[in-house]
């Protein structure tokens, strides 16, 4: 298998890669990159982009396109298969099928939908008629949320690839571990302990909405809330993140963490998991089922979800975490967060983590049966499983 991926440097691109090989697949890697160092290993870089600049990653994925065929090593037997994360690399994917001797078989990764892709100006209806020409050249679409192809390909009239649900569940630590037993211990000063609640704010920090809005409720409620912030700022984002946290005693930024081994320390650290992105308000933020939900629940920690997001309909079927309410799909002002958090108390926060630790986990984390499973519906070895129960 070829494994295109838009940012080399990015660890979620390594951890599909672990999944795959877990399922049986040899995996060549080939891609952009957006960082510096060394990589986890070594791959086929296909030139330089950045975040957020579509023209161009664009121009960088055009430059790619003559020599495609010639960077990336072809498989030594049987049916070439190319997974193709978002957009640009599936474009590249195609064409180099196309390059090739023999069936193929093109796999869109589908885990993040730019802005660009939609609105209703003349850009926006080009790029969705290229994808969805280079859709209908691909047996397979794979989302990490259902929202992804009910409000995205459906609502967008994409072609009816078929689709593969594959969540952003992090691996099982330990083989053969019964359903219902992740542990949950309280927050060392947090509020079973007497002290105030402890929020962690965890992984890729981008919402500036929920950087003010916890800097607003901290502030108006001084020493009952504390706000622990762990992972990497997006600073073209929020700028002034650094002096806002400095500014307030009740914000913590205690930097980045190591992927997986830290989590188990840093969510036994917090009472509950801020799981609310209003980054991209009303499009992936309203759709995606991010990481920190899984990661958050299996180590324990309550999850905060905003009302009307997939995240939100998740908690609520597991029935084990905090709602904020909404306003008709309106972010929420800080006097609504803060009424929604200052509600829990240490009888109400006992019952939540019974809650969490009641759901199976097969539910929140991944084992080598699963990932051969999907493995082997990418690769078109098996048919595409169900959606797993919520």
């Amino acid at each position: 298998m070829t494994y295109l991926a838009h940012d080399l440097d990015d660890p979620s691109v390594w951890r599909r890669v672990d999944m795959l090989r877990r399922g049986g697949a040899g995996v060549t890697v080939a891609g952009f990159r957006r960082g510096e160092g060394a990589l986890r290993e070594p791959a086929v870089v296909l030139g330089t982009t950045a975040n957020g600049r579509m023209v161009q990653r664009v121009r960088a994925v055009m430059a790619a396109l003559p020599r495609i065929a010639r960077l990336v090593p072809a498989p030594e037997h049987g049916t070439e298969v190319v997974l193709a994360r978002n957009l640009e690399m599936l474009a590249l994917g195609a064409a180099l099928l196309k390059r090739r001797p023999g069936p193929g078989r093109l796999v869109y990764e589908l885990l993040d939908i730019h802005g660009m892709m939609l609105g209703q100006g003349p850009a926006s209806r080009v790029l969705r008629r290229v994808e969805a020409a280079l859709l209908r050249a691909s047996r397979l679409v794979v989302i990490s949320s259902p929202a992804f192809a009910a409000r995205y390909l459906r609502d967008f009239g994409q072609p009816d690839t078929p689709t593969l649900l594959v969540e952003n569940k992090p691996f099982a630590r330990s083989a053969g571990t019964p359903a219902g037993t992740v542990t949950a211990t309280p927050a060392p000063g947090g509020i079973e302990d007497g002290g105030p609640l402890i929020v962690g704010w965890f992984g890729m920090l981008r919402c500036r909405w929920s950087l003010m809005t916890l800097d607003a409720v901290t502030r108006a409620q001084p020493g009952r809330i504390r706000v622990r912030l762990r992972g990497r700022p997006a600073l073209d984002v929020m700028h002034d993140f650094h002096a806002i946290v400095e500014a307030n005693p009740d914000l913590e930024f205690l930097g980045p963490y190591s992927w997986p081994d830290d989590l188990p320390r840093i969510y036994a650290e917090v009472d509950v998991a801020w799981l609310i992105d209003r980054y991209q308000a009303g499009q992936n933020s309203d759709w995606l089922l991010p990481n920190r939900l899984y990661e958050g629940c299996l180590n324990g920690a309550v999850p905060v979800a905003l009302d009307g997001t997939e995240v939100a309909r998740r908690v609520q079927s597991w029935d084990c975490g905090v709602i904020v309410p909404g306003a008709g799909g309106a972010d929420p002002d800080p006097a609504a967060v803060a009424d929604t958090l200052l509600a829990i108390d240490a009888a109400a926060l006992r019952r939540l983590r019974a809650a969490v630790a009641a759901i199976p986990r097969g539910r929140l984390e991944m084992d080598d049966a699963e990932c051969h499973l999907l493995t082997r519906a990418i690769c078109g070895a098996a048919p595409v499983p169900a959606e797993q129960p919520t």
